[in-house]
């Protein structure tokens, strides 16, 4: 019998139907704990849920290796400070740093600062630069909008210019702007030409713009009243949502993510700043953990007692990181150099230079607060800038303080005090017999003697200082000789005991000797007191007394306005790209200029004139370089040191990345730049496939 030959396809159908025909079906498989033994359920159990856990860690593992954790959109962070916001509006924003940061997060500007703090595009979709760097275009993003989803045109820009350019409004930033014209070209584009070269423009277009549809039917008397200082309407990375205030004083105002932010839109949803009056109550808020951060500045820069008085924990959300930024600025010691000025004498200026261990003074403060405090020998802060140290530094030196002292012609005869002789001055006198229709200085004097004596005779005077003897001053003196000279007639004319007795109460003898002493002004806050005192003790060392004048920055001003100070402990910050003009220059010696020192050098001058105005980055640093040795041999100021910038924030707020690309300490232009990378921060996480 012939038999049928089967392919190798035809065997393996036939093997797969009789392996089928031997698998238990579906309804055996059910049935199947009916037959086996209570072992046999025990191992099959114990195999099964083996098989299924591999299964789980199979995929769990396919998905953990396929994906990563990614930020996600959610959250809250809040910061606490101590202070107020008064002006968030950045006409006006400058002079304050809780205003500013708030600025910063509501508004935005044509360029903006990265987290490194090189100055970048913003608004600007691009810009161009003349030949001859005077003039200036930018072409505007598409689809920006306000958080009231009207659209920014370039009108908003001009707007913004021309309004910080109009003396009325009153504007800290007009002199940036003074030699500058702003021009519309198209609705989407903007030029800017310049009266002089000023290769520091692009940090001016850093200035955040406000809504013209807002603000141009407000009057200048009306804008800082109006509501939307402290109810913003910008176009930044977050839009305000409320403000809750207590008996005129402002406890918190709530932001919201802008989900229509042209640029990347924060993964934080809500950002809520908390306002305290003290820093007793910041700490407490901080220790029943109603706040993500805070900068060190509400603690008065005392990171020591930040260490104190703050209870920390294991917890990651209860736990602090400490942020520290470099910032180019530096504190200072500002010698008032007019010449009416103790400080105009060059050898004075250096021999307290001289006198003063900065070595020991930045280990002082470090030591007790515990922040980093630099030490700082240049106005042109070359470790920040990468500039060329400079070749003239004041080593602490008391010989060489009082060396110099010594040839001002102060000095010390062992009293501890400097002082030197003055040469011989008569007092003024009176000498003449004055009467009705005497005229002269000597009557002047006279009238100006009794009013200042007694207010009877100021009152019978009615501000008389005509110089001539009239009715009126005979009465004034009539009354003087009663109330002085009760033993005579009065005559209401001065004789020989009516001029003895004037001389006696009006002048008083002129010293033979001027006692080395000036007032050291300075801000009313505790690390700026501390430094003051401690170079008060340095100073004293060398024979010199200080006194101290620490005053509020409110009360500062008009100081600084008039330069009445001898000396002036303060801070400056130079941008991020450097220009010194502004405080060295001999042009900027009165407001709103900021030379503080009332500087004046030809030759420094010219160097920040050049400095300004060139393009080649390098000519420039050669420039400072070479003016950073001609300020430091006239030595118109102490530099003193460079405090880092410090921010505490929850561990549990992430993509906060401070460092430079090659691992270097982060740097920021201000605080108010602290939030420069904030829509990278998160709370919120999620997987996303790679």
């Amino acid at each position: 019998m012939l038999k049928a030959r089967l392919s190798p396809q035809n065997y393996a159908e036939l093997f797969e139907l009789d392996l089928m025909r031997k698998l238990p079906s579906l309804g055996q498989w059910k049935q199947i704990f009916k037959v086996l033994t209570k072992k046999e359920k025990r191992i099959f159990s114990v195999f099964f849920l083996l098989a299924f856990c591999s299964l789980a860690f199979l995929v769990t593992n396919s998905y953990l290796s396929s994906t990563k954790v990614a930020p996600a959109f959610g959250g809250s962070y809040i910061e606490g400070i101590v202070g107020q916001p008064r002006l968030i509006n950045p006409i006006y924003s400058e002079t304050n740093d809780v205003d500013r940061a708030l600025t910063d997060l509501i508004f935005s500007g044509l360029m903006t600062y990265d987290n490194q703090g090189k100055i970048v595009k913003d608004l600007a979709k691009s810009y161009e630069v003349s030949n001859d760097s005077k003039v200036y275009d930018f072409q505007l993003k598409d689809k920006i909008f306000w958080h009231d989803r009207r659209e920014l045109t370039a009108d908003d820009i001009i707007f913004t210019i021309k309004t910080i350019q109009n003396s009325d409004y009153k504007s800290p930033l007009r002199a940036n702007w003074i030699d500058v014209e702003a021009q519309k070209v198209s609705s989407k584009s903007v030029r800017f030409i310049l009266k002089a070269h000023y290769n520091s423009f692009l940090e001016n277009l850093t200035v955040k713009i406000i809504p013209e549809h807002i603000w141009e039917n407000i009057s200048p008397e009306n804008f800082t009243l109006s509501p939307y200082n402290l109810q913003p309407i910008g176009s930044g990375p977050f839009k305000f949502l409320d403000i809750k205030q207590t008996a005129g004083f402002i406890k918190t105002i709530d932001l919201k993510s802008n989900r229509r932010y042209y640029s990347q839109p924060s993964y934080i949803e809500n950002l809520s700043f908390q306002f305290f009056e003290s820093k007793e109550n910041l700490i407490k808020a901080v220790n029943e953990r109603r706040i993500n951060g805070f900068t060190l500045a509400s603690l008065d820069n005392n990171q020591a007692e930040a260490q104190k008085e703050i209870r920390l924990s294991w917890s990651a959300d209860d736990t602090f990181s400490i942020i520290s930024f470099q910032m180019p600025r530096y504190f200072a010691v500002f010698f008032n150099n007019q010449k009416s000025s103790i400080f105009s004498d060059v050898n004075m200026r250096k021999g307290m230079i001289y006198a003063v261990n900065k070595d020991e003074l930045v280990k002082k403060v470090n030591d007790e607060t515990k922040s980093n405090v630099i030490k700082v020998d240049s106005p042109i802060l070359p470790d920040f800038f990468n500039y060329k140290q400079p070749t003239n530094i004041y080593d602490f030196d008391i010989d060489k303080a009082s060396n110099l002292l010594n040839k001002t012609g102060f000095k010390d005869k062992g009293s501890g005090l400097r002082e030197k002789p003055l040469a011989k001055q008569q007092a003024f006198q009176f000498k003449s017999y004055l009467k009705i229709g005497s005229k002269g200085t000597e009557v002047t004097q006279l009238q100006s003697c009794l009013a200042k004596l007694d207010e009877n005779f100021k009152n019978i005077l009615q501000g008389e200082t005509s110089g001539t003897y009239t009715k009126i001053t005979e009465d004034a003196v009539t009354e003087f000789q009663k109330k002085y000279l009760s033993n005579l007639k009065p005559t209401g004319e001065t004789g020989v005991s009516t001029r003895k007795k004037l001389n006696e109460l009006c002048f008083t003898q002129l010293p033979n000797s001027q006692i080395l002493k000036f007032t050291l002004t300075t801000v009313d806050q505790p690390q700026l007191i501390k430094v003051a005192n401690l170079l008060k003790d340095y100073w004293k060392g060398v024979g010199v007394m200080v006194n101290i004048n620490a005053v509020s920055i409110t009360e500062l001003k008009p100081i600084i306005k008039m330069r009445f100070y001898d000396a002036l402990l303060y801070g400056e910050a130079l941008g991020a790209e450097p220009d010194l003009y502004p405080f060295w220059h001999s042009s900027q010696k009165v407001d709103p200029g900021l030379n503080l020192s009332s500087y004046e050098n030809k030759n420094a001058d010219k160097l920040l004139k050049e400095a300004r105005e060139t393009l080649d980055s390098s000519i420039k640093q050669q420039k400072y370089e070479g003016l950073q040795d001609i300020i430091l041999n006239d030595a118109p100021a102490l530099f003193l040191y460079n405090p880092e910038y410090v921010y505490w924030v929850s561990e549990e707020i992430k993509g906060i990345n401070t460092n430079l690309p090659d691992g270097r300490q982060g740097k920021i232009i201000d605080p108010a730049k602290r939030f420069s990378n904030i829509s990278n921060w998160y709370l919120k996480t999620r997987r996303v496939w790679e």
